[in-house]
């Protein structure tokens, strides 16, 4: 990871929606008292499904995280917020990107980019199988 210093910054994405925020708690620590990877990872899932689930319109998996990277360590009380964004929609499938933003508690109006994602989500029937998304499933101003 990248030293903090120079991370933060005040803009956050204008182009992306924001689809989650959550405040890790004391019990998603690791033993080095920051939050653990995988809670990390379970909330950037959590907001990667938002928007497929405007399309798929039923069920849906994830199939693949295709890249994830955590730029920054993530404390307890940080306010997280997700944002993301579909950059990709194919027949059974659609890829978002998610980044993640920590406000930090003694820093209030500050942000800094702690995680970044790029996620892949499968339409699937009643028995797990890949369906096709319905083509008139692009939600209004997408």
């Amino acid at each position: 990871m990248s030293p903090e210093p120079h991370a933060t910054q005040t803009h956050l994405p204008q182009d992306r929606e924001l689809v989650l925020k959550v405040v890790p708690m004391p019990a998603d620590c690791n033993a080095n008292g920051d939050i653990f990877g995988g809670w990390v990872m379970a909330q950037v899932d959590l907001a990667g499904a938002v928007l497929p689930a405007r399309y798929v319109r039923g069920r849906m998996a994830t199939v693949a995280v295709n890249e994830f990277i955590f730029k920054q360590p993530v404390r307890v009380g940080d306010l997280l917020s997700f944002y993301a964004h579909v950059t990709r929609i194919g027949n059974t499938s659609i890829t978002v990107r998610v980044e993640v933003y920590a406000e930090r508690m003694a820093d209030q109006g500050q942000y800094v980019k702690v995680t970044e994602a790029n996620l892949t989500y499968v339409a699937i029937d009643d028995q797990g199988r890949p369906r096709p998304i319905p083509k008139d499933s692009a939600p209004r101003g997408a």
